[in-house]
């Protein structure tokens, strides 16, 4: 017996109902990007292992997607290697090259190998998909889509502005209601600071970071099992429960902070980027979140995080500053920041919540009957005149019972089925029959263009 074929968990496969749909997100945050100044890129899905490693994190480097080397990869492995069964030590032996985590190690890589062509400040979207070897959930994929924004070559915090700007426009072009979450990593760096643990800056934040998903207590624990002590814990409570306005909580921080110059530095920057927002019709919800962190080790200064109101999701949207990424490159001084639309948990959302257009999924705007060899003939040249008005047309490949087509029509969700016989190809004429309402009517190709175009 033939096996069931299947797909690797973690993976999606995306019928042509689906696609128009993920279409209508990756057009709808493309037109946003372009009206910003941002042009197009693409890099490849694989990078060398050595671009990868060590950009994430510890956490991050585990979860990527190793590729094992061509040919017979083992011949050259000392039998006492393969013995030691140490997995760690063995694929960095067979594997030179991963999938790509994200898309902004990618793009720092390609900054740095064509820095002499390119204009700065360099602005780039990007919209392709990544690999992260993580546990499948809700939400949550090992093959996924980003739609990245990222500008590099400027550290003016206009461009935080910007990607505010953008992440409003394009939500609200989606009509989903959301939560901009915002903080600094120089403040966190400042807080760090501020208890004794200035070292464990990466310990604190990965931590922290796991705030809403496993709770204050737990947070708390993990912090002590990395080493900090139940005193420092103590004075870092009161910090990350902060109440109040954004404002509010920027004037709090500004004395607790008082003795730590970056964590000053940290405040200075978002007080500056909340001035602008004053100035600009921002209709989402910004909120100063201390208790944002972002795992990424590679973000330096403000750092976002987006999250649906109205439905049960995590991140859909996230990024930040990361004015060393470079850097590791061998690309000193070349501050970036960006952004990262996550497609797949944007389409989660907007299926759930039933957001997209009620037409969107329909291709095909009008399907010609097929009546026979003669008819089809004289169908040939209205459909290609439909064509060239920017109208999508399609006739039923052979001459079958009315019935089969009219179901044809009707399951693909065809609005307009014509119908051309003897007597209208004598008049010229269509006879355009309303899927929806039943009304059939006369046409001549013109009324017909005109029809579909209204």
């Amino acid at each position: 017996m033939a096996q069931t074929p299947s797909i690797p968990k973690g993976t999606r496969d995306y019928s042509p109902e689906i696609m128009v749909k993920r279409n209508y997100i990756f057009d709808t945050i493309k037109n946003v990007f372009r009206l910003y100044g941002y042009m197009p890129l693409e890099t490849p899905a694989m990078e060398n292992l050595s671009t990868l490693m060590g950009k994430y994190g510890d956490e991050g480097d585990k979860l990527l997607f190793k590729i094992l080397n061509s040919g017979d990869f083992i011949s050259n492995i000392p039998e006492n290697e393969l013995l030691e069964k140490n997995s760690i030590k063995l694929t960095n032996k067979i594997s030179e090259k991963g999938l790509r985590y994200d898309l902004t190690v990618p793009f720092a890589r390609f900054v740095v190998q064509h820095q002499n062509e390119l204009t700065f400040p360099f602005k780039r979207y990007q919209i392709q998909p990544v690999w992260r070897a993580d546990r499948p959930q809700k939400g949550r994929y090992r093959e996924f889509y980003q739609c990245d924004v990222d500008v590099v070559g400027s550290d003016s915090l206009l461009h935080e502005v910007e990607l505010i700007q953008i992440v409003d426009e394009v939500y609200r072009c989606l009509k989903i209601n959301v939560r901009l979450l915002i903080n600094n990593r120089k403040i966190l760096a400042g807080i760090a600071e501020t208890i004794g643990y200035p070292d464990h800056l990466t310990n604190i934040t990965v931590a922290i970071d796991k705030m809403d998903k496993i709770g204050l207590d737990n947070v708390n624990a993990e912090l002590r099992e990395k080493g900090i002590c139940e005193k420092a814990i103590n004075k870092l409570q009161p910090i990350l429960n902060l109440q109040g306005s954004n404002q509010e909580k920027l004037e709090k921080l500004q004395d607790i902070l008082k003795d730590s110059p970056i964590g000053l530095k940290g405040i200075e920057e978002l007080t500056t980027v909340f001035d602008y927002l004053k100035e600009l019709d921002i209709k989402t919800e910004i909120r100063l979140d201390l208790t944002l962190a972002r795992g990424l080790s590679y973000y330096t200064g403000a750092i976002f995080e987006v999250k649906a109101l109205d439905a049960e999701m995590g991140s859909i949207t996230g990024g930040g500053r990361y004015d060393d990424l470079t850097g590791i490159f061998g690309l000193k001084n070349m501050s970036g920041v960006g952004i990262s639309f996550g497609a797949d948990r944007i389409f989660d959302v907007m299926n759930q919540l039933d957001l997209f257009p009620k037409n969107n999924t329909t291709t095909t705007q009008i399907l010609f009957v097929n009546f026979g060899n003669k008819e089809e003939k004289f169908c040939l040249p209205l459909l290609k005149q439909l064509r060239s008005n920017g109208i999508n047309a399609e006739i039923y490949p052979e001459p079958a019972k009315m019935k089969k087509q009219m179901t044809y029509a009707d399951k693909k969700g065809i609005p307009f089925v014509a119908l051309v016989g003897e007597s209208e190809m004598q008049e010229g004429a269509v006879s355009l029959k309303n899927m929806l309402t039943g009304e059939q009517t006369n046409m001549t190709i013109e009324e017909v263009i005109h029809r579909l175009q209204a």
